[in-house]
Formats: structure tokens, sequence, C-alpha cells
């Protein structure tokens, strides 16, 4: 190609900006092909053989004129060149097919496998990147950007790799027939040359724009049209203004398409008018050739077809940079993702736990929510909002400036938990009880490790939580979640989340300990009920029944309950904490409780405050202390405690 000018050189500079498109982002680009290499080289071969038969059609012309046609006229060599002209399309056409074929199976298995990787990074990615990571931004990843990476290995690179062959082959046929005449076609290139580094920059500017403004645009449908987002809208009424604001990323998606058509037209009339003064430049002094007898009328319209062929493939390849640097920003922000570290990992010589007692202990752990003034990708610039991960975690921190304290007893702080130290034997219940914001539910996070302590260790069976497998380390955990969540699907599929081969009987056991299977079997369709999106179709009393059957249907040795009943009545309640009870037997059970019925049957309250343990003991030695645990005693669970007294 034209190594030290032209697209090489265009690919690694844009306007004075350091490169993006660099030989390292090439090279892993082209490792994901190695697995494909036999069919890339049959994909090779079809085309050279497609471009070899191409070449074959002008020297027909060629003969057709000079030969067959030229008085007295051959009519047999007439006959087999017309069968000629015939028999070649049809030949490159079933090539064609062949290599289309190679080319898709090269194509899609790339991308699938580029696909697979980033989805599979992503569910081993810690809780702590998705909340600092909008899902617009990695839905548009998956999509968008997944895309043009499969564009660039299905189109881009073997369209390059065609028009590449067939500029080499093409030349060094016209050189054979005529070389001066060759020299003149080629003395335009210069010319191509100047067109894509004038205007290819200002085309990729644009096409990068267009790629942010899409993913702009996606983000905002991402947040605003699902359930959650969809009822805030409507519960406060912003319809209007989020349709405006949905208008201002709809436009500059279109603004930033007229710009690219119009300049990409631009930019192909350009190369156009330079194709048309090399092809004049050839005929005319061609022309002279044949007027004075150096050159049959044949020859120079075999040279004119083969300068069409010529020049089409070195248009192609002078808007090569742009389609190829689109392509590989593609897969900088695919590969962006893969390469973020896993911040919970496996150790290399993890250990894997397959039985549990259920010995809980936390020794000395401190815990901080690292908020990074670099958000884990790179934002997509905001025109007209400070709308980015950053702004939106860091508050007045973006600014430098931390954010006044509140008057008052409050739990603001800069450490979620400090120096939190008890040990539960197995089989034992602890409640933890607190103001909200106190650190209880970042407590429970901890055991199953979708955040690890930033000091101290917690421990299983005597054995630190990071040094067992993940996948050993969650099939011993049950965790009921503070918002429960049901995937868009059927009752017996989010049941079987739990445990994928359980029989309808388990399911329905389970749900009969968590007072929900009559419930179901009332729906017109059963346990074949589709929820809804997040279980919107199911009161809130409903899902969490759903959620406890899932858990007692996973069987675990140790539970973490979060606010588990908060949404039942007070019959359902019953019948829950009756299972429940029996649920807890033989199993280490840890109840953010809400309750006072759980508190009261619990082995060990722990009271938490500004992410300490503050108080620990039973409900009456705490009682009668009079500190944090009776002023809650007092107003969380009063009522609770006056419809107790007369039942």
């Amino acid at each position: 190609m034209f190594h030290g000018g032209g697209w090489w050189t265009y690919l690694n500079s844009e306007e004075g900006k350091p490169p993006t498109v660099t030989r390292a982002l090439l090279s892993r680009v082209l490792s994901y092909a190695r697995p494909y290499r036999l069919a890339i080289l049959g994909m090779l071969a079809a085309i050279s053989a497609t471009t070899g038969l191409g070449l074959l059609t002008p020297l027909i012309f060629r003969e057709l004129i000079d030969g067959a046609l030229q008085p007295p006229g051959d009519a047999a060599r007439l006959n087999l060149l017309a069968l000629g002209l015939v028999a070649i399309p049809l030949l490159s056409s079933a090539i064609s097919i062949g290599q289309r074929k190679l080319n898709a199976t090269v194509g899609e298995g790339v991308i699938y496998d580029l696909r697979l990787a980033l989805y599979e990074h992503l569910q081993r990615m810690s809780l702590r990147f998705f909340t600092h990571t909008k899902t617009g931004e990695l839905v548009s990843r998956l999509n968008n950007d997944v895309v043009g990476a499969q564009n660039a290995i299905s189109n881009t690179l073997v369209t390059i790799a065609t028009n590449f062959i067939t500029v080499v082959a093409t030349a060094g046929v016209m050189l054979a027939l005529e070389w001066r005449l060759t020299l003149l076609g080629v003395m335009v290139m210069p010319f191509f040359i100047w067109a894509a580094r004038r205007m290819g920059g200002r085309l990729r500017a644009i096409i990068r724009q267009q790629m942010d403004s899409n993913a702009q645009m996606n983000a905002m449908v991402s947040e605003t049209l699902n359930i959650s987002g969809a009822l805030l809208v409507k519960l406060f009424g912003r319809a209007p203004m989020e349709v405006e604001r949905f208008r201002v990323r709809a436009a500059d998606v279109r603004q930033a398409g007229i710009r690219r058509a119009v300049l990409g037209t631009q930019f192909f009339i350009i190369i156009g008018l330079v194709s048309v003064m090399g092809t004049a430049l050839v005929y005319w002094v061609g022309g002279h050739l044949v007027l004075s007898g150096e050159f049959t009328v044949g020859t120079i319209v075999a040279f004119g077809t083969y300068l069409t062929q010529l020049y089409g493939p070195l248009q192609a390849l002078t808007n090569a940079p742009v389609d190829f640097a689109t392509s590989m920003l593609s897969f900088e922000r695919v590969f962006e993702i893969i390469d973020l570290p896993r911040e919970i990992a496996d150790k290399p010589d993890a250990l894997r736990l397959e039985q549990v007692r259920g010995e809980l202990e936390f020794r000395n752990v401190s815990f901080v929510y690292a908020l990074d003034e670099d958000a884990p990708l790179r934002e997509v610039t905001r025109h007209g909002r400070s709308d980015s991960v950053r702004a939106v975690l860091g508050g007045d921190r973006v600014s430098g400036h931390a954010p006044a304290a509140p008057s008052g007893h409050h739990q603001a702080r800069e450490a979620a938990l400090q120096a939190i130290s008890f040990k539960l034997q197995p089989g034992q219940v602890a409640a933890l009880v607190g103001p909200s914001g106190a650190g209880k539910t970042t407590l429970t996070y901890l055991i199953p490790r979708l955040y690890d302590p930033t000091e101290g260790a917690v421990l299983l069976d005597g054995h630190d939580l990071r040094d067992l497998t993940l996948d050993s380390l969650v099939q011993h955990i049950g965790m009921v979640t503070q918002e429960t969540y049901l995937f868009h699907d059927t009752i017996r599929t989010n049941l079987l989340y739990a445990k994928l081969d359980a029989a309808q009987a388990e399911l329905e056991d389970a749900c009969r300990a968590a007072n929900i299977h009559d419930f179901i079997m009332g729906l017109p369709q059963g346990y074949d009920t589709v929820v809804g999106e997040r279980g919107y179709r199911l009161s809130g009393g409903e899902k969490q029944r759903l959620a406890i059957a899932r858990v007692i249907l996973k069987n675990p040795r140790l539970l973490v309950l979060d606010e588990a009943t908060s949404s039942l009545d007070s019959q359902s309640e019953a019948l829950i904490q009756e299972a429940l009870g029996r649920l807890q037997q033989g199993r280490t059970t840890i109840v953010i409780a809400h309750r006072l019925s759980t508190i009261l049957t619990a082995d060990l309250i722990l009271v938490m405050d500004r992410g300490q343990i503050v108080e620990r003991g039973r409900h009456d030695d705490l009682l009668a202390r009079g500190g944090l645990y009776a002023s809650l005693y007092e107003t969380q669970f009063r009522h609770e405690r006056e419809r107790l007294s007369q039942v």
C-alpha cells in the first residue's frame, strides 16, 4: 500500500492528535482471526480468482475488436469470445458465493468470540463497576460497537484486501500492455492522496461525533424507557421534559448524519473528478498513438476498461482509512471493557469449599466505597449537560470542594464500615438493626463478596473469603436483597434460577413454604405465568415471597435476609416467619431486621450506627441499657409492639 504516505500515514495522524489506531491494536484485532486462518486463506484465494477472471474481460474486448470483427471477420472466434463473456461472470458469481460464505464464517465467528468475551467479562465485574457505569453505555458497547467491529471484519478488511489485489493485478496488466499510458494513468494518484488527507480527517471527526451522539441517545433511552425510569417520569410529570431531551439528542444524531452524508458526497465527487481527469488524459494520449499507428483500437478500449477497474478500487482505497479507523474505534471501545481489571477475582490457588458448617466471622472489617475521579469507561462527551458518571457520583467533589456536612445527627461519613467484629456459630441468627444508612446492607454485601473489605477479613468456617473460589462461595449463600428483581419471564424460570434441575414438586414445596403456591395456582397459566418487566405485574409482597421461595429452593447453608418481610401483610408475614424459622434450623442467618418478631428470636442483635457496631446482645439486655437500641425500640417498633400486645 502507500507506505510512507496516503492512508497509512493518515491512520497514524489525525490533525496533529495522538494516533488512535496503533499497530498493537491492529495486532490484537488480527489475533481474533487466527482460529479462522484457513477460511481467510480460502477467502483470499477466491478474491484473487475473481480478480483474475475480471481481468480477462478487457482482453476479450480487445480480441473482439482487433481480431474477430476486423475484415474479413472470424465468426467462429466471435462465437467463442461471446461465450467467454457469459462464462466469466457466471464463474465469478459462483466463486463469489463461496467467498461470501467464507467471509461470513470469519466475520460472524470473530464477532461471536468478541461478543462472548465481552459479556463474560462483564459478568465477572464487581458490583462497583455497575454502580459507576450507565447501563446504556454498556448496551452501546455490546450492540453498536460490536456491530461496528463486525463491519470491520466482514466488510472493511475484505474490501481493502479485494481492492488492493485488484489495483496490483490491474496495474500489472496495464504495464504489460503499454507502460507509457500506465504512467499517465497513475499520475493522478497524488490527487487521490491529497483528497484523502484533506477531507478524511474532517469526515472522521464527524463519524466520531456521530458515534458519541448515538451513545448519548442510547443511554437516555435505556434510562427512561425501563419500568423504573418510566414510572419516575410519569410520577413527576416529566414526559415533556424527557421528550425535549430526547429531541435534542436525536437532533444531534440527525445533524451528524447529514454532515456525514454531505461531506461524504463531496469527497466522492472530488475523487470522481480526479478519475475523469486521468481517464481523459489516457484517452487523449492513447488516441494520438492510435492515429499514429502505434496502438490498436482494441488495445485502447481494453486499456480504458482497465483504467476504470483501476480507479474504482483506488477510489475505495482512498475512503478506506475512514471506514477502517471507524471500525478500529469500535474494536478499541470493546477492548476497553475487556481490559478493565476484575476487582473481585479468584486467587490462582483459591480453595473450592465443598462442605460448609456455617461459622461466620467478621474480623476488624472496615470498608470504604471508592469514588474514583476517573470513571471505569471513557466518558462520552455530553454537550450542554453535566450528566457524566463522574458528575452524578461525585457531587460537589467534581469541582474539588467537599460538600458541607449537615448539622445534627446524620450517617454521612467517609468509611461505610469501621472496625466491625463479631462471630456467629453455625445455626445462629443475627439481627442487624440501626438507622437508615448505618451500613447494614453494606455489611451483608461483603458476605457473598459483592465487595471486598478495605481492611480486615470476613471468614467462613475459618477461611478468608478471598481464599475461596467465588463459584463455591455463592453456592452456599442465599440472599434476599432489599429490591426484589425478577426477570421478564415465567414464574417457573425465575424460580429455576436458584436450582436449574429442580422438579415441579420442589418448586411447589418451596412456594408453599413461602406462602405463594396458592396464589400462583390461581393465575391463568399457573407457574408458566409471565411476571413482566422486573416483576411489575406482581405486588411488592408477591414479588418478595417469590424471592424467598427462590432462596428456599436453593437451600443454602448461609442466609442473608435484607428486609425480607417488609412488604408482607400480617397474615403472610406470620406464615413466612414460620417457614423461615424451619429453614433457619442448622443454618447461619443474618437478617436486616425491621420486624420486632425477628429481633425477639435472634441469638445476637447487632446495633449499628455510622458504620460501627455500637451495641450487641439479646433483646432484654439491650433494652435495659437504655442506649440506641432502646431508642430504636421506642420509635421503630412501638406500633408493632402495641399490635402484638392486642393479639
